[in-house]
């Protein structure tokens, strides 16, 4: 009776690899170990003598094996020699490593394989059509000489190849061959493994891909195209790799994962993941059900793992992905507001926007002497403290940190010119951010203030400065936020309106009535005010067209019919 020949290749974990191997065969599969000539010797002997009782074993010619060198490729054609001579009964030979795992009942694989008997699975690809190289290497690997260990020999690997393609030094290939791609775990039918290994131009293949890059991602990739007639461009072995080319290790809490994948056999499995081996080996009747294999069914939660480890979570920073500028996913995970011109210009300005929005409004959260954060609070979530020293050490992080922790509750914040303004680009850059300014309006607590005016001209200056030089950073086209900006003059004009509208864009409260409106701030004398600073030679221009003549300026009150906070 046919059976599919497993060639294992072994070279760490000889316990797991016996185990496997003695599964194979309890199924009917024999087995053609090779085991890595960097064992031990006297390791080797006893991982021999374990399964000398296993008359479905063979123990192939031993060859050092180095990640990206011949050696891999050696050991396979080994091992598949000595299958093809000593098992008549095969009719496709599955590559596997010693840290591949049996997911189905190996009857399954059999009855698969019989029902399929001139068709050779393995991925093969031209080098134009391969997404998944990692490494700057595709079309190269096959031009250039690689006679230096990627590993062992990094610099001397990276300036033999910056030296070959200064001089323009390039391989020709073999006559007849069109290099392709591929995984490097297999299942070729009888005819075309026998036909490969038994080529009469194989040493000149085998030449040639000695000095080729990784060539077990290549050889078979590449000669199968000469010899099958019918080929299936995908591997029977479930195989992940990360964003850097690295294979993903399952452990015992993959289980599901792997039962969901209905593929035949994974790698690699971690050797202490007793809970999969127990699984997978020994149950059977019930290890997966009968169907096509399709790891696509799990490639989102590969996606997602990538993209978790890659880019993070929106808004969110940590020691261990330092985010490059420009590049963070998302600068903070939540929308928020910032304020600057209304706390001054209008009566408990926070508590009524709380009222009307259902946000946490904080105070001056930049403040000189302290975060002011909502209702007097002196600790926030995640231990953010008001004092001044800590949150200037790193604004952006102090602001950014105040966003995560207290996501799914927007936040709103004060700001104006005599705050820290070091978070000005980071707000700006960042679309979660809709930013409101009333320009000048940090004028009204000078004007209200009774200080020598020499001292109130002067600090008016430094005020103005720091603002223009704030509303051109919110202008530039860098700025990704929802910027809206009146001058003082212009929003007193028609206050509810621009009010209105930024309530209506926080949007919480849905169908609530707005029963009432902000109060201004007595304005009278204030025209007045400006022009004498003007006549102080400081121009105070940033509040608008404002007159000298300002009699008090007076909310309206709300319409019989109320604005709604959508």
């Amino acid at each position: 009776m046919s059976t599919v020949g497993v060639v294992m290749l072994v070279h760490t974990a000889l316990d797991r690899a016996e185990q496997v191997a003695r599964h194979w065969t309890a199924g009917g599969c024999p087995v053609a170990l090779h085991v890595d000539g960097n064992v031990p010797n006297a390791t080797y002997r006893a991982f021999a003598s374990a399964l000398a009782d296993d008359p479905l074993v063979r123990f192939s010619r031993r060859h050092r094996c180095e990640w990206g060198t011949w050696g891999i490729v050696a050991a396979s054609q080994s091992a598949s020699e000595l299958m093809l001579r000593e098992f008549a009964n095969v009719h496709h030979v599955f590559l596997a490593s010693g840290s591949c795992l049996p997911l189905r009942p190996v009857q399954e694989l059999i009855d698969y394989l019989a029902a399929r008997p001139r068709t050779d699975f393995i991925e093969s690809a031209t080098t134009a059509d391969v997404p998944w190289t990692v490494g700057g290497l595709d079309v190269e690997r096959f031009t250039l000489r690689f006679p230096f260990s990627w590993k062992k020999h990094r610099l001397l690997f990276d300036r033999y190849v910056d030296l070959q393609r200064k001089i323009g030094m390039k391989r020709k290939i073999p006559a007849g061959l069109v290099p392709h791609m591929g995984s490097q775990w297999w299942c070729l039918t009888r005819q075309t493994l026998s036909a490969i290994l038994q080529d009469p131009d194989r040493a000149i293949y085998d030449r040639y891909f000695q000095k080729v890059w990784i060539p077990d991602e290549s050889y078979y990739q590449t000669l199968v195209r000469q010899y099958s007639g019918n080929i299936e461009s995908r591997s029977l072995t479930l195989s992940k790799f990360d964003f850097q080319g690295k294979p993903h290790i399952f452990y015992d809490d993959h289980l599901q994962l792997l039962r969901r994948s209905d593929c035949f056999v994974a790698r690699k499995i971690w050797p202490r993941a007793g809970r999969l081996y127990q699984a997978f080996l020994t149950d059977q009747a019930g290890a997966m059900k009968r169907t096509e294999p399709n790891p696509g069914k799990i490639d989102r939660i590969f996606a997602k793992a990538v993209e978790r480890r890659t880019r993070g979570r929106q808004g969110l920073y940590m020691q261990s992905r330092v985010p490059r500028h420009g590049a963070e996913n998302g600068i903070t995970s939540n929308p928020y507001s910032m304020f600057q011109g209304f706390a001054e210009l209008f009566e408990d300005f926070e508590p009524w926007l709380a009222r009307a929005t259902g946000t946490r409004v904080h105070g001056h959260l930049f403040a000189p002497e302290r975060a002011e954060f909502a209702e007097g609070q002196v600790l926030l979530n995640g231990a953010l403290t008001d004092n001044p020293k800590t949150r200037d050490y790193n604004a952006d992080s102090f602001l950014t940190n105040l966003i995560w922790n207290t996501r799914g509750e927007r936040q709103c914040f004060q700001f104006g010119p005599g705050d820290n303004q070091e978070i000005n680009w980071l707000v700006a850059r960042d679309p979660n951010a809709q930013v409101s300014v009333i320009s000048g309006a940090w004028a009204v607590p000078l004007f209200k203030s009774n200080r020598n005016f020499a001292d109130l001209r002067k600090e008016a200056a430094r005020l103005q400065r720091i603002e223009s030089k704030h509303l051109n950073v919110l202008r530039s086209h860098y700025t990704k936020a929802r910027v809206r900006i009146w001058t003082m003059a212009e929003f007193i004009e028609a206050p509810m309106e621009p009010i209105q509208t930024i309530v209506d864009e926080i949007g919480l409260l849905q169908q609530r009535r707005l029963s009432e409106a902000p109060t201004m701030l007595d304005l009278d004398g204030f025209g007045q005010f400006l022009q004498n600073l003007k006549n102080q030679g400081m121009h105070p221009y940033l509040m608008g067209d404002f007159p000298v003549e300002q009699g008090p300026v007076n909310m309206p009150k709300p319409p019989r019919k109320p604005y709604l906070v959508r």
